[in-house]
């Protein structure tokens, strides 16, 4: 079973701190969230701020709003990640249901899961290094893998699900051990269904927070405002956090039981003392 670190936003000036000290540990995946309306680092920019200072650890968007970004850009820039990190790059996608977001983009919320579709088929035409069009020749870098960086998709909708066969490499299940099993096996039955060769590879998160009871609440404060929009839900969410070794260790073996390759475990809460300390659990 391989672990990740899902990097915090509230600090972003503490992010190298992190990302130095998560590269020297067990740890094998840097992850970071994107939202448009929020105070949070972009992440492409941020991600390749730690490319410079990490060897060994990969990089993930967790999800990148995808949608909110124009497809030949995204493209050249995740191609450009990619080759510079030599293949650390991981481009986790998602299509976003923030409205605010989709406001402020331009985008329409009601068919942002079709705009995504289209956005795919044009960059893994980019990234094959083919001419973008009779008139428009190929848009470089090439990318280190060749057709593309790694892809993984986020969603819980069938749509979302079938998306991880049709244009990605895993699927990232952002959902407890309770219910994540049939999210899984619907993945492994679309991929069988499309004819993929292999199998695609399962990312799963949780969320936690260890050390003194000011770490575990500034991460319970920062996540509460984070899903602040999802009322209810957000409590159970904060209430779900891991905040000891043990549930820690419990709850990645439990993932493990479930066919899971790798959990993020998303840290909410700026210390980064929370690595050395998450080493230690594992």
């Amino acid at each position: 079973m391989e672990v990740g670190i899902g990097l915090p936003i509230s600090a972003p000036e503490l992010l190298l701190d992190w990302a130095r000290a998560a590269d020297t540990g067990p740890f094998t995946t840097l992850g970071l969230l994107d939202r448009l309306v929020y105070d949070n680092p972009e992440p492409l920019i941020a991600l390749s701020v730690l490319a410079g200072a990490t060897r060994r650890i990969r990089l993930q968007t967790e999800v990148l709003l995808a949608p909110l970004r124009d497809p030949v850009l995204l493209a050249k820039q995740a191609a450009t990640l990619d080759r510079i990190s030599e293949g650390r790059f991981v481009l986790g996608l998602g299509v976003g249901g923030r409205e605010d977001d989709h406001e402020a983009a331009g985008t329409d919320l009601r068919t942002r899961g079709r705009l995504l579709d289209r956005q795919m088929a044009v960059m893994q035409k980019i990234w094959s290094g083919a001419p973008y069009s009779d008139t428009v020749g190929p848009i470089g870098p090439l990318p280190y893998r060749a057709g593309g960086p790694q892809v993984l998709f986020g969603g819980f909708q069938p749509a979302a699900l079938k998306r991880v066969a049709r244009f990605g490499d895993g699927f990232l299940a952002a959902a407890p051990p309770s219910w994540i099993g049939s999210l899984i096996d619907t993945v492994h039955r679309s991929w069988a269904e499309a004819g993929r060769s292999g199998v695609p590879r399962i990312v799963a998160q949780a969320n936690a927070a260890l050390g003194p009871q000011i770490v575990v609440d500034d991460a319970r404060t920062a996540m509460a405002a984070y899903y602040r929009f999802a009322g209810d839900r957000a409590d159970q969410m904060v209430a779900g956090m891991l905040t000891t070794e043990a549930a820690i260790r419990q709850t990645i073996a439990q993932y493990a039981d479930l066919g899971v390759d790798e959990v993020m475990l998303y840290c909410y809460g700026a210390d980064p003392g929370q690595v050395d300390r998450l080493a230690e659990a594992l």
